[in-house]
């Protein structure tokens, strides 16, 4: 396929990621008020989860094609990028705060899953059936944690106030239209960026493990990348710290809990040096949400420069 083809075809996927993060986080944050759900639940379940399904198609994808270096390197990349990428632009853009919850449990969750998946990856060069069950385990495990969160009364210390707004609400039935819409979007969007990138990158003879690391990986985190940036210029910025600790734990132990179940990933392109910078980056985002309960713009300048470096020396190293 010509070239200028292929980069046009991105083009219109980055269009349609977009249009589908507006959609998704102006239905999100109308039901989550009809709801009387606080915003960073939504953050961590509705909207993680659902930008976080192009991640989910594309390495189930990869795994039934034997293809497990894009599969794992999916994973790991959109992990390091929803962190170093997406938290850092969303604290230049503003400060980001967070919750007594999101210090005391989600993120140390996060790290936890990110470690035991570190585990398994140096044990077996993948994950097999077995550890895909642990980690859906414990994805079940965090589910039910956050529901019986989002059932605490109004007022609960672990939660922040939903934003006002003097607009006119959106009517619920539209609300829920526009998540469904924007879903469809961001799904679509997601995997035609990610096939046109991945065929560009086969022009120019790039491995499948870089490729999973870096194209796929950007590719798949847009939505949450325009999701994030969306509610970030909106002042939603609960919705974007929750989109992001939420969809890396999604990929973590549910994308990783079900793709291996569907087929096993092995990966022997993945190094050790990737997964400590996944590890880094998640022990750096605790380090910087833990200064005051914000990440500043001067800690999401060092996450996008520690980013950067990772991402060039993928490329060129």
């Amino acid at each position: 396929m010509n070239i200028f083809l292929l980069l046009l075809l991105c083009a219109v996927g980055v269009t349609m990621l977009y249009l589908g993060a507006t959609l998704l986080v102006k239905g999100g944050v109308r039901i989550a008020t009809a709801l009387k759900i606080p915003p960073i639940i939504i953050g961590l379940t509705l909207l993680s989860f659902a930008t976080s399904a192009p991640e989910l198609v594309i390495s189930i994808d990869a795994a039934l094609k034997g293809i497990g270096d894009i599969s794992l390197g999916n994973v790991m990349g959109s992990n390091i990028g929803n962190i170093g990428l997406i938290l850092g632009l969303t604290a230049l853009i503003s400060p980001v705060r967070c919750t007594v919850k999101i210090l005391r449990f989600d993120t140390p969750f996060l790290l936890l899953s990110t470690i035991l998946l570190a585990v398994f990856i140096l044990l077996n060069k993948g994950v097999n059936r077995l550890e895909a069950a642990i980690l859906l385990i414990g994805f079940l495990v965090y589910t039910w944690k956050n529901v019986l969160d989002a059932r605490k009364p109004k007022g609960s210390s672990d939660s922040l106030e939903l934003q006002k707004s003097d607009e006119k609400p959106l009517p619920i039935v539209f609300a829920i239209f526009f998540v469904i819409i924007g879903v469809v979007l961001l799904i679509g969007g997601a995997k035609l960026f990610v096939n046109s990138s991945v065929e560009v990158a086969r022009i120019f003879h790039v491995s499948d493990a870089v490729i999973g690391l870096t194209l796929v990986a950007v590719g798949t985190s847009l939505p949450e990348l325009a999701t994030s940036l969306v509610a970030a210029f909106k002042g939603e910025n609960d919705i974007a710290v929750g989109n992001v600790i939420g969809s890396n734990i999604f990929n973590t132990l549910a994308i990783l809990g079900i793709s291996p179940l569907v087929h096993p990933i092995k990966a022997e392109g993945i190094q050790s040096i990737d997964l400590a910078v996944m590890l880094l980056f998640t022990v750096l985002m605790l380090i910087t949400m833990s200064s005051r309960k914000t990440v500043s713009r001067a800690e999401g300048a060092l996450l996008l420069f520690i980013y950067t470096g990772y991402m060039v020396w993928l490329c060129f190293g």
